[in-house]
């Protein structure tokens, strides 16, 4: 039964909660490039859902990021530095998978948790 948009956006909603919540047990057990992925993941499942609503598809992360600067940031919908929280933890999430001898600080980490907060808020609004 194919799922309606509707359906899609809730899901993507909660897969966004349960991400947050990874997160943040990433950081309590100091698992600081799990944490940063998380932290990651968890904007862009709120994204998607927010491009879902817009009937906006994209298997690319880049493209995603992309339409939601175009459509969201460019357009002042949402206020530019919490469009840099997404830009920054996508560069750290990519770093964290792909480059060596990477140490993400704790302190740097729980700030980017309480960012992320705050943009996932704010686009919660928009849904």
């Amino acid at each position: 039964m194919p799922l309606n948009k509707e359906d899609l956006i809730k899901y993507k909603i909660e897969r966004c909660n349960e991400t947050i919540n990874e997160a943040e047990e990433a950081i309590e057990s100091k698992h600081f490039h799990l944490a940063v992925n998380r932290i990651y993941y968890s904007i862009f499942y709120i994204i998607s859902a927010l491009a879902i609503k817009d009937n906006f598809s994209t298997s690319k992360h880049n493209q995603q990021l992309g339409w939601f600067n175009k459509n969201y940031i460019k357009t002042n919908r949402v206020n530019k530095d919490l469009g840099k929280i997404y830009r920054n933890s996508f560069s750290k999430r990519l770093t964290g998978d792909y480059d060596d001898f990477i140490d993400f600080e704790e302190e740097k980490v729980r700030k980017d948790y309480e960012a992320m907060i705050l943009l996932i808020k704010e686009i919660k609004k928009l849904l």
